[in-house]
């Protein structure tokens, strides 16, 4: 791809993609940098690892730039989306990612804290990244949120209700901002992934892992590239007609 962002006329689209450095914001990333996106690969403090992924974007022909800022910071969401403007295009895509720890605590251990620290995560910064980015998005009249769930609001792990509520209150963010948006030419989705280990994984047993892999239709974990595939169609103009939904990935698991 011969694209260069100082070409307004051959500049691709540009998608944002919080918590990019690491997971499965980095394999997003990646995928959208082959299907053509100008990525803006966002970080808080792992600036090697933000690298390294826009390194692997542009060496697939691709089109990357780091750009760090904090997602509760609404000064520094401003000051990150003015950045990405100046170095690859105003965001088109905005990929809602970003996560902090998950502690798994019993019931009687959890304090209110902890939903607030789930919920700023899930609920306040995909606001703050919504609100900073739809005043333009209006007077272009297009748009697009693809918004990070989780299993984990269907599933309700017991250990993690405070994680569990705020992936479940993203399900009436997008369906609500889908509806609020749409005359505006903007669609919002959510991604649901099952359990796909990364990083942050890397202490869950192989006999935990091999557990629940024996629960899913598919006979196997998800993978992050599994995930990334569901937000890079909804990215794309075979999506233009698809807001509002909910795209669970997690091979056929059932809830009951």
């Amino acid at each position: 791809m011969s694209l260069s962002p100082d070409d307004p006329a051959d500049a691709a689209k540009v998608a944002l993609v919080t918590g990019a450095s690491r997971g499965l914001g980095a394999e997003i990333a990646r995928t959208l940098g082959r299907d053509g996106w100008s990525v803006a690969v966002n970080y808080r403090s792992d600036g090697a690892a933000a690298d390294a992924v826009a390194a692997d974007i542009r060496s697939e022909g691709g089109i990357a730039s780091k750009v760090r800022f904090d997602v509760l910071d609404p000064d520094a969401i401003e000051t990150g989306l003015a950045e990405i403007a100046g170095t690859l295009g105003p965001v088109d895509l905005l990929v809602n990612n970003a996560t902090g720890p998950q502690p798994e605590k019993p019931i009687e251990a959890q304090e209110w804290s902890d939903y607030e620290a789930q919920l700023a995560f899930f609920v306040r910064a995909p606001v703050l990244l919504m609100q900073a980015c739809l005043a333009d998005w209006r007077r272009r009249g297009s748009g697009r949120i693809v918004n990070i769930g989780s299993e984990a609001a269907h599933v309700g792990p017991p250990e993690l209700a405070h994680y569990a509520t705020a992936k479940s209150a993203m399900i009436g963010l997008s369906r609500s901002w889908a509806n609020a948006l749409g005359g505006d030419g903007i669609t919002v989705n959510l991604v649901e992934p099952g359990f796909a280990p990364v990083e942050r994984h890397a202490d869950v047993s192989d006999a935990e892992r091999a557990a629940h892999a024996e629960r899913i239709p598919l006979g196997r974990l998800a993978k992050p590239a599994d995930i990334a595939g569901a937000v890079a169609f909804l990215a794309s103009p075979r999506a233009d007609f698809v807001t509002g939904q909910r795209i669970l990935v997690n091979g056929g698991l059932r809830f009951t």
